[in-house]
Formats: C-alpha cells, structure tokens, sequence
C-alpha cells in the first residue's frame, strides 16, 4: 500500500509531536511493507505569520492531493490579539468544513499503569472504554446568522436532518463494532435542534435493532462522565456538546497528552490529531507528550485505510511502554525517570522492533 500524508504541524509543541508520530508511521511502513509519502504544510498561527491567512490556499491544495491529514495543534497567546478572521483556531474550523469532515471520534480507554493520573477513583475509571462521536461541522460554531453590537450579541444554532442522520448512523455503526450501546446526548427540554435531533436518533434506531439506544440530557451526561464512566460505550452528540463532554472525558486518563481523535466523512478520508493544546510553555524543550499524535496515526491506520493490524501494534507499543514505567514528565510521579519526547518515542520504536522480532520467531516454529 502507498499513501500520501500530507502533516500539518501547527504551534507550540505541534511540531515536536507530529514529528515523533512520522516517525513511528515510518516504522510500520518498513515492517508492514506500506510506503507512506509525508509532505509538510502550514496552519494556524505559524501559518498567520508566513501566510497572513490561518489556511493558505497552499495547504488546502496540499490536503485535497493527500489520502489524511495529520495535524499537531494550532494557537497561543502570539496571536490572542488578532481580529476574528486571524486567529489560529478559524484554520481549524475552516479545513473541517471545507473537507466536510462531519465526524469527530474521540475514544476515552483507561491505561492501567496510567490509572494514578486520574484524579479520579481507580474503581470508578479502570474499566473505561468509551467512544465520543461529536457532530463537527454543524450546529452553534457555525450557525448564521452570528453577530456582535455594542450591548448585544448572538449565535445561531442550525442543525439540519440530513446533518443528525449522518452522524447518528456514524454512531450506530461505531456501536455494532464495539459493546453495542448509544447513548444519544442532548437538551430535548429545552432546545428544538435537540427535539429534531432525539427525532433522528428514534428513527434512526430501527434500522439497528442489535444496538441497545439511551437518551441523556447533556447536564445528567455531564454528571454519570465523572461518576460511572464505565456505563457508556459509544456517546453521540452535536457539536458544543461535544466538544465540552469530550474534554470532560479526558480527565478519566489523568492527561490530555494520551488521547488521540479522528475527524472524517464518509468516504473514510480524515484528519488526526490529539486533543491537547499546544502548550507553548514547553514547546522546544522536548518535554511533550507523543503519544496522542503517535495513537492518532493508529487511528489513521484503522479508520481511513482499513489498516487494523497495524493500528493494533502501535496501540500495543505504546501501552508496553507505560507498562513499562516510562513517561514524559506530564505524567511521571517524583520517582520515575522523566524521558523527553525524542526518548519517549524511541521506546515506542523499539517495543515496534521487537514486536517483528517476535513474529519472526513465532512464524519460523510454525
């Protein structure tokens, strides 16, 4: 298999990260004979600053000639001042609605030997293993009309059926795969885009008799994410929501820097990121977390080429490595040694090696 990868590395610690994530995808290409061709474009703020446009039509260009994305993160307080239009973050928007990329999957999986991170009880979160499916190019974030006056202002929330059905299905698709289980969150008492949105979700259901369907309004969601995290498989919502419940649900792993996303369409193209920001405080001291940006390359690997064997090993990799009691220093305790990121991600590399070694081997008793 051969595919371009067009590598978007953005501000702050953007660049660390997705760098140490090619070089992982480098390394399944070698040992499961895929060539993976990266070519590097700009967004965000870096992209401001080169370009004067958060997305340059360069990048654009780039992303539609490619079969995914991989991007690191994107703002910072150099850019905080900007009009509207400049800010980092209206990349961000702009690249999701321009490729349409409708679905942000967002998985929550307790590590064990993370466990002590969480500042939540171990018994509560050890069995975690969630999906987060967030509406992401509809609803309040871009609803027109948005306007600004003098003593007012407001924001448009527009969700349109067809918008609902796609995401649901999405879902319900998810949850065939998984522990067979939807819980659809809302605000059905309050808002009328959650009406239609619960309406989609009922007639949606019955072309999925085998997925087991809940309702849940967003503040009760809110509550059972921190208080019984391990009665949810797949959680479908739209956007805002999504986005708030989706950083809720970080905090069960005890770091941003270990959760990877997806967000794609139909046709299985996508872009991957990390859900961290980019923490400009530490950026070039190699003091970042990889992991999230070498999982979400996993997540390329499954989602948008079929690849699952190769997600798993990487997944594999990166769980040995904790296992194995090193860290980056946003997750090490007083008494662990502290790795950069370059360290971090040459164990991942290795645990890949001798994951080949040992298929080798097993292959030759055969």
């Amino acid at each position: 298999m051969r595919k371009r990868i067009a590598v978007l590395p953005g501000d702050g610690i953007g660049p660390e990260v997705t760098e140490a994530a090619v070089k992982v995808l480098q390394v399944i290409g070698r040992r499961f004979k895929h060539t993976f061709d990266v070519e590097y474009g700009s967004i965000g703020g870096e992209a401001i600053d080169k370009y004067k446009t958060p997305l340059p039509d360069e990048t654009i260009e780039l992303c539609q000639q490619s079969d995914a994305i991989l991007l690191g993160a994107v703002g910072g307080p150099k850019w905080d001042k900007n009009p509207a239009e400049l800010r980092p973050e209206k990349g961000l928007l702009a690249i999701r609605k321009h490729f349409d990329l409708f679905a942000n999957l967002r998985p929550v999986i307790a590590v064990p030997s993370l466990l002590k991170a969480s500042p939540l009880k171990e018994e509560v979160v050890k069995d975690v293993d969630l999906m987060i499916v967030r509406e992401l190019t509809g609803g309040l974030y871009f609803g027109e009309p948005s306007k600004r006056t003098e003593k007012a202002a407001f924001d448009t929330l527009v969700y349109t059926k067809k918008e609902i059905e796609r995401i649901v299905e999405k879902a319900f698709e998810l949850a065939r795969l998984r522990k067979g289980k939807v819980t659809s969150v809302d605000k059905e008492n309050v808002l009328q885009s959650s009406k239609l949105w619960r309406e989609v979700v009922e007639e949606k259901k019955k072309g999925y008799p085998d997925v087991e369907v809940e309702h849940m309004l967003v503040d009760s969601a809110a509550m059972q994410l921190v208080t019984n995290p391990c009665a949810f498989d797949v959680v479908v919502t739209e956007n805002m929501f999504g986005d708030i419940l989706s950083d809720e649900a970080s905090v069960i792993t005890g770091s941003l820097g270990v959760l990877p996303s997806a967000s794609i369409r139909a046709d299985g193209f996508g872009m991957y990121e990390p859900i961290h920001g980019t923490a400009p405080d530490i950026a070039g001291q190699g003091k970042a977390n990889p992991a999230a940006t070498i999982l979400s390359v996993a997540m390329m690997l499954k989602y948008s080429f079929g690849l699952e064997e190769e997600c798993a090993a990487i997944e594999e990799a990166v769980n040995a490595v904790f296992e194995d009691g090193f860290y980056t220093a946003d997750l090490a305790s007083p008494a662990d040694r502290v790795l950069s990121t370059n360290e971090w991600t040459d164990k991942v590399v290795d645990e890949l090696d001798l994951q080949s070694v040992c298929n080798d081997i097993m292959h030759a008793y055969i």
